[in-house]
C-alpha cells in the first residue's frame, strides 16, 4: 500500500487570482486542475477561493482583507494547508504564515509532491529531489515551526522532511553531487540511444491523463503503468514495436506535461526528456474528451517549444474518442485536423488506421539510393537489409573487372541513415555506393 492510501486525507483550500488580461475561465479551469492535482496527492478540496486583482500581491499573494478571510476559511473548516495555484516567494510565504497558521504550499510545492510519490526507479527519485532541493533552496527563510509538528502530508514528501534546517551550502554541495550523478546518466543514455541508432525512433507525448501509456500498451503490446491519475508515469520508457508487416521502430513513452511545469522539473528531467529532444518524430496524444482538449495542446506545444523539439514531424492523435458523447465534435476535429487520427487506446479503435499513420510519419523523409557491396562482405549486407528497404536486388558477375560477385541493391532510407551507411559501405574493400 503506498503513502497515499495509507495515510490520513488532508483537508484543502484552494487560492487563485484573476490579474489584468487573464480570463476567469482559465482561472477557473486552473483551480479545478489544482484539485485534481491536491486528489491525487491524498488532499478533499474543503473550499476554493479566487480573487479579481489588477496584479498579484508582493507581500501576501492576495489582498490583505483575502487574507483574513482566508485564515477563517482555514479555521472554520480545519484545514489542514492552504494551496496557492501560482510559485509563493519566500517573502509572500513568510507573511502568510504569520496570519494563517497550517501548512502553505504553491502549485510548484504540490506537482514536486505527487512527483516524490510516484518516483519509482532510481533516477526518478534523483530527478525528482534535485527538483525539490532547487525548490527548497530559495526558501530556507520560511518559519519552518508548523512543519516541524507534521508527521508528513502533503508538500512534505522527500527532502524537505530532513532537509528543512540544513544551510544553504550543505543543500549546495547536494545539488551538485545529485547533477553528477544525472550527468553521468545522461551520458549512459546518450550511448544507449546511438545504439538505437537503426531504428526510426518515435515519442508520445501529451498532457498529464492523456492516454499515452495505454496507447503505449495497445501498440507494442506491453505493461506499462497505465492509471487514471496524474503523472501515472515519471520514467521514460521505450519498446521496440512492430508497427506493420516487417518495419519495427522505438516507441517511447514520456511524462506527461501540464499547467505552469515547474521549469525546475524540467532541467530536472533533462535524461527523461532527450528522449522528446532526439526522436525521429512525436505522437501528440490528446483527450479529446476533455471539455478544454484544446487548451491542454497548446499546453503541450508551449512545453514542446521549451524543450526545443517544437519543429519534429508530429501526428496528432485524438485518444478518447469513446467518451465523447457529440459526434459534432468529432467531425468538427475532423475537418479541423484531416491529418489527425482518432482512436481509443482502451478499446482498440483506430490502432490499424494509427499504424498505418506511423508508417507514413515515419517514411516521409525517405530517399531511394543504389548501393553495391561485394557479396563477401556480409555484414555490410546485413546492415542494408535492417536499416533501409530493399526495393531491388540482384547480383552482377559477369564484367570482367568484376572478379567477386556484386550485390547491386536499389533501397529506400530515412536521411538520417544515410551517412552512416556510406561509412559502412567505405569501410569495407572495393564498396561503390550512388544516390
Amino acid at each position: 500500500m503506498n503513502n497515499t492510501q495509507s495515510a490520513r486525507r488532508e483537508t484543502a483550500i484552494l487560492v487563485g487570482v484573476v490579474t489584468q488580461g487573464v480570463q476567469p475561465w482559465e482561472v477557473e479551469d486552473s483551480l479545478k486542475e489544482l484539485e485534481l492535482l491536491a486528489d491525487t496527492a491524498g488532499a478533499d478540496t474543503a473550499e476554493t477561493m479566487m480573487q479579481r486583482v489588477r496584479g498579484i500581491n508582493p507581500a501576501t499573494y492576495v489582498g490583505s482583507g483575502k487574507v483574513e478571510e482566508l485564515k477563517e476559511l482555514a479555521e472554520s473548516h480545519k484545514a489542514d494547508l492552504v494551496i496557492f495555484d501560482d510559485d509563493l516567494s519566500p517573502n509572500q510565504l513568510r507573511n502568510l504564515e504569520r496570519t494563517i497558521k497550517c501548512k502553505l504550499i504553491d502549485r510548484s510545492a504540490l506537482i514536486l509532491d505527487i512527483f516524490a510519490r510516484n518516483a519509482r526507479t532510481a533516477i526518478a527519485k534523483t530527478q525528482v529531489e534535485l527538483a525539490q532541493l532547487e525548490y527548497l533552496r530559495t526558501r530556507l527563510t520560511r518559519h519552518w515551526t508548523h512543519l516541524s509538528r507534521q508527521s508528513g502530508g502533503i508538500g512534505t514528501k522527500g527532502p524537505g522532511e530532513t532537509q528543512i534546517e540544513t544551510d544553504r551550502r550543505l543543500i549546495g554541495h547536494r545539488i551538485a553531487t545529485l547533477k553528477e550523478r544525472l550527468e553521468r546518466i545522461d551520458r549512459q543514455r546518450t550511448t544507449q540511444r546511438k545504439g538505437r541508432g537503426e531504428f526510426a525512433r518515435i515519442s508520445l507525448v501529451g498532457y498529464t491523463n492523456a492516454g499515452k501509456s495505454t496507447l503505449m500498451n495497445a501498440l507494442a503490446d506491453t505493461t506499462v503503468l497505465a492509471e487514471n491519475r496524474l503523472f501515472a508515469t515519471l520514467d521514460a520508457t521505450t519498446r521496440l514495436v512492430r508497427i506493420t508487416g516487417n518495419k519495427e521502430i522505438l516507441l517511447s513513452d514520456t511524462v506527461g506535461f501540464i499547467r505552469k511545469l515547474p521549469h525546475r522539473l524540467i532541467e530536472s528531467f533533462k535524461s527523461t526528456l532527450d528522449e522528446v529532444r532526439e526522436s525521429d518524430a512525436l505522437l501528440h496524444v490528446v483527450d479529446c474528451s476533455h471539455p478544454r482538449f484544446d487548451d491542454q495542446i497548446r499546453v503541450v506545444n508551449a512545453t514542446l517549444k521549451e524543450l526545443n523539439a517544437h519543429d519534429k514531424p508530429t501526428l496528432l492523435v485524438f485518444n478518447k474518442v469513446d467518451a465523447v458523447e457529440s459526434t459534432e465534435l468529432i467531425q468538427r476535429l475532423r475537418s479541423e485536423h484531416q491529418d489527425a487520427v482518432f482512436v481509443s487506446a482502451a478499446r482498440g479503435i483506430g490502432l490499424s488506421t494509427l499504424r498505418d499513420e506511423v508508417v507514413s510519419l515515419v517514411e516521409a523523409d525517405y530517399v531511394e539510393t543504389e548501393v553495391r557491396i561485394p557479396v563477401t562482405n556480409a555484414g555490410a549486407i546485413a546492415h542494408v537489409r535492417r536499416v533501409a528497404d530493399v526495393l531491388e536486388e540482384e547480383y552482377l558477375s559477369e564484367a570482367p573487372h568484376e572478379a567477386i560477385p556484386i550485390a547491386r541493391m536499389r533501397i529506400r532510407l530515412a536521411r538520417k541513415h544515410r551517412r552512416g551507411l556510406k561509412g559502412v559501405l567505405e569501410s569495407g574493400q572495393g564498396l561503390d555506393s550512388a544516390g
